[in-house]
């Protein structure tokens, strides 16, 4: 056709199922500790994950200056009770995916390796354990909610 140009081919260095390009990616997330890569070009995407456990993306940062303190609650209520609180800044997740069904929910049992929710920093989904073994009395962040570091995220009762 006369006037018109052939769509250009993406070379092969812009191809992001390059081989080689995802070796340098794997090389990359093993030198800056990154736990996924998540890549989209046009209609295409790739996502490189590491590991099960992830370490925080980002560098922790002192918990804020406690408020003034409240009035302690009965000893027995508290007793048994253990926080989950973030390990870091970002946004929390209790779903790995939005078609997902939620990581824990109120009454799950859960151990310190079970996953309960994800916080994303950075554009890197980090998974949170449980750090203790309970029921999930309470979930006290909303999906999506912006979280700081040391905030309670979860209650369990360790006596179930």
């Amino acid at each position: 056709m006369a006037g018109s140009e052939p769509k250009e081919q993406p070379d092969q260095d812009d191809d992001i199922f390059n081989i080689e390009r995802i070796g340098r990616l794997v090389e990359l997330m093993e030198q800056h500790g990154l736990s996924e890569i998540d890549l989209r070009q046009e209609d295409q995407r790739i996502r490189l994950r590491r590991g099960s456990s992830i370490e925080p993306a980002v560098p922790l940062m002192a918990p804020p200056p406690a408020a003034a303190p409240a009035a302690p609650p009965p000893a027995a209520e508290t007793a048994n009770m253990h926080l989950i609180r973030s390990p870091m800044v970002g946004t929390f997740y209790l779903r790995p995916n939005p078609e997902s069904p939620p990581f824990v929910k109120v009454g799950d049992h859960v151990h310190p390796d079970t996953t309960v929710c994800v916080i994303e920093a950075m554009k890197v989904f980090n998974e949170i354990p449980a750090d203790a073994s309970g029921q999930v009395v309470a979930v006290l962040v909303d999906n999506e909610e912006p979280v700081e570091f040391g905030r309670p995220l979860f209650k369990l009762d360790t006596s179930k």
